[in-house]
């Protein structure tokens, strides 16, 4: 008996996007990070190509890990205390990239400066020379002020920037295409708010190919099969 073809035939594929930049390209990493590349389904790899491994990227924040969990003190120690620290050490243990989550810029929160988080930034950057994500505080009207120092901060260093969503997007385009960062384009777990944060970055000239979709779900309530669907 033949068994039919299970093999699925796509006609689209994952773009391939380099986070870093070494010296030779302008920055000061040592080394850069591709991620994508997936022309099937993780797994299927006797379909077509399954794209990059995965990366590890480790969460720094600008303050506020006194309150974290023993555990994740014992083995950070006093690092937590500063973001280049915490960064460095969190690269000893093996961190492919570092998130720099500026949680502290949040108004409700230690309502830092836009210099201030410029600077948070540039001392990460000094410490580690992995690839560098940047993460606003959430608030659209205080990250509008301060995405833009933190991307002149680290000009030249192809930084993944998060985020533009449907009411900043604007900002975030011009900063990350006058600096030359890559963007992280968020939206909840629904495939057409997603798609329409993509064409509005795009209408606003930057290029899908320097584009991460970030369709944002819960730990809980939503289902894995529906993310997977979606």
């Amino acid at each position: 008996m033949n068994l039919p073809d299970l093999k699925e035939k796509w006609t689209g594929s994952i773009n391939s996007l380099v986070i870093g930049a070494t010296p030779e390209q302008g920055g000061t990493r040592q080394r850069t990070v591709t991620v994508g590349g997936a022309a099937t389904l993780p797994f299927l790899d006797f379909e077509a190509p399954t794209g990059r491994p995965a990366v590890i990227a480790v969460e720094v924040w600008d303050g506020g890990a006194g309150n974290w969990p023993a555990e994740l003190r014992r083995s950070y120690g006093s690092s937590l205390d500063s973001p280049a620290d915490w960064a460095r050490k969190a690269v000893e243990f093996g961190a492919d990239l570092i998130c720099l989550r500026l949680t502290e810029a949040h108004p409700d929160g230690g309502n830092r400066s836009p210099e201030q988080c410029a600077q948070t930034a540039k001392d990460v950057l000094a410490a580690v020379g992995v690839p560098l994500i940047v993460w606003g505080c959430g608030v659209d009207d205080k990250d509008n002020q301060v995405m833009p120092a933190v991307s002149a901060a680290a000009r030249g260093e192809n930084c993944l920037l998060g985020s533009a969503r449907e009411k900043n997007y604007r900002t975030m385009v011009a900063v990350a295409l006058a600096d030359k960062h890559k963007l992280i384009a968020e939206s909840p777990c629904d495939i057409n708010i997603s798609k329409q944060v993509n064409i509005l970055c795009s209408d606003a000239g930057f290029p899908l190919s320097d584009l991460v979709t970030f369709p944002t779900t819960g730990a809980l309530g939503y289902g894995m099969e529906y993310v997977y669907s979606i």
